[in-house]
């Protein structure tokens, strides 16, 4: 019974995951959302919107990349996507330390495989990394869009700052990157989002 202990284990830690809170609010604004949703709705996203993945991509695997991709967070908690490459810098090094500790808690072979999973994810060497890092940054846009400016207005975030996290989405999906780029445009007609600071 020691490989289900080791399973179970890792089990009730990733239940830690839906106490951590994350800058986005839910779409109807009641609250922020955590990261456990957060992940459950990337994976939702790959269901959905998979007939806009390159051709190549093993949505299975990309449904997995999603669900594991913010286990990390238990450890190292949620980063606001534009804060400075400083604080980034520091999360990456949390968030390493965490998938060593975290991964660890199970059998070494799916720990392994897991963890494999993981760091694909983080380095975007893949047709499915670069298709879940876009589910990745557009999921936020959304919730911004709808939320008439979310944390971009509460942060001063401009549409400059959001395009160059629309690079990511173009790298995974050229018609979810075409989608982010008019959704930037309407957020700066609305007044949900500042103009580009050169503007």
């Amino acid at each position: 019974m020691e490989r289900l202990d080791e399973q179970l284990r890792f089990i009730k830690e990733i239940d830690r995951l839906k106490g951590v809170l994350r800058q986005s609010p839910l779409v109807d604004s009641s609250r922020r959302e955590n990261s456990a949703e957060h992940s459950w709705h990337l994976a939702m996203m790959a269901v959905t919107l998979g007939e806009y993945a390159p051709r190549e991509a093993d949505l299975g695997r990309v449904i997995t990349m999603v669900l594991l991709h913010d286990i990390v967070e238990i450890d190292a908690g949620d980063t606001f996507v534009y804060a400075t490459d400083t604080a980034l810098a520091e999360a990456e090094r949390a968030e390493r330390a965490a998938a060593d500790r975290i991964f660890a808690l199970l059998p070494a072979d799916q720990a392994g495989w897991l963890r494999a999973v993981w760091d694909e994810f983080e380095e975007r060497r893949t047709a499915e990394a670069r298709f879940a890092r876009a589910l990745d940054r557009l999921q936020p846009m959304l919730a911004n869009y709808h939320t008439r400016g979310g944390t971009w207005r509460a942060h001063g975030v401009t549409a400059d700052q959001v395009l160059a996290k629309v690079r990511f989405i173009e790298d995974g999906s050229a018609a979810l990157g075409t989608y982010a780029r008019e959704l930037v445009a309407a957020s700066v007609d609305k007044g949900f989002l500042a103009p580009a600071a050169s503007r």
